[in-house]
């Protein structure tokens, strides 16, 4: 089976990689290493596949409409590129529009003229339920008040995936993903930023003064819940009027902020000063998925805590700070 893989660099999309190889697949990874973080970082991920057999890597920018071209016929295309992060929405808005809109619109276009249709699997996000979803979040919940552009641009190419299977019978599955970490993670987001500051012996930033509850998922729980979706083909069919589906995918168990903290700090052995601060701009309250759906077609079913995930990140911390990160499973 050939794979296409966007965002390959990136945290979900290397590892994601990784696990299509480890099936025999053939792998083509696409990213445009931006510097949105560490490109030493993405660049790292992307040497771990290289040296693996059945991996092509393209450096190519899906805001760029002719992106795909050239690259050959897949079965799949597993579209994780975008650009990612809440906060930084409020800073650089044309970026979110540019990756998240018409990167999707890129890749509905490939699909839509390729002779050989793939199946589209894509990321989403539990950001499109907003702040007002009654928890845990089921994906018929309304999700139409954003709390920020990011989640805006999200739930926006959702729609244009409804309206490409609806015009032309594109089959996909969109994956509304809920806070993922793990090792190799994205340093832009909240564990690995307090993890930074605990190892620089500096305070966190705890918003909402720690009332905050997020389904964190471990990256290996994901990454087998979107490799079963990618092999396993679109459950539903036409005939079922189910040419796109959406589905939540995360650990359905929500976690007190101030919990994963002291977690976090168990796994280094140390205390974090904190400084308690109000609500951030664009965050929520709360995040909790309902995964009956994704069990039922797919048979998913997180297993990790964050017990024993996050001591498995804060190794790989070390080591990747320390310039030791020699292996890719941790």
């Amino acid at each position: 089976m050939r794979i296409l893989v966007t965002g390959a660099a990136g945290f979900i999309g290397a590892h994601v990689s990784h696990a299509l190889l480890d099936e025999g697949c053939a792998v083509t990874g696409l990213d445009n290493l931006n510097a949105y973080y560490d490109p030493a970082l993405k660049r790292a991920r992307v040497e771990f596949l290289k040296a693996r057999k059945g991996f092509d890597f393209a450096e190519r920018d899906l805001a760029d409409e002719t992106a795909l071209d050239g690259l050959g016929a897949f079965d799949v295309i597993v579209h994780l590129a975008a650009q990612a992060g809440v906060r930084y929405s409020l800073e650089a808005p044309f970026a979110y529009l540019d990756s998240n809109l018409k990167g999707q619109l890129t890749v509905l276009e490939h699909v839509r003229h390729a002779s050989t249709r793939p199946f589209l699997v894509y990321a989403s996000s539990s950001s499109v339920y907003g702040d007002t979803t009654p928890a845990p979040f089921a994906e018929d919940a309304r999700a139409d008040s954003p709390v920020s552009l990011y989640a805006a641009t999200k739930r926006g190419a959702e729609m244009i995936s409804q309206s490409y299977a609806s015009l032309y019978g594109i089959e996909q599955v969109g994956l509304r993903f809920f806070t993922v970490y793990g090792a190799w993670g994205r340093p832009d987001m909240a564990y690995y930023a307090f993890a930074e500051a605990m190892l620089d012996n500096k305070p966190i930033q705890v918003f909402n003064h720690g009332d905050l509850m997020r389904d964190f998922t471990w990256i290996d729980d994901i990454v087998a819940g979107v490799t079963a979706i990618a092999l396993g083909g679109p459950k539903g069919g036409q005939a079922a009027g189910r040419t796109h589906r959406l589905y939540n995918i995360g650990n359905n168990r929500p976690e007190r902020l101030m919990d994963f903290i002291a977690t976090l700090e168990n796994a280094f052995g140390l205390e974090a000063e904190k400084i308690m601060t109000g609500m951030a701009p664009g965050d929520v309250h709360m995040t909790a998925a309902n995964i009956d759906a994704i069990r039922a077609d797919y048979g998913f079913e997180p297993t990790t805590s964050i017990a024993e995930g996050l001591p498995r990140f804060a190794r790989w911390l070390k080591d990747w700070r320390a310039g030791q990160a020699a292996d890719w499973r941790y």
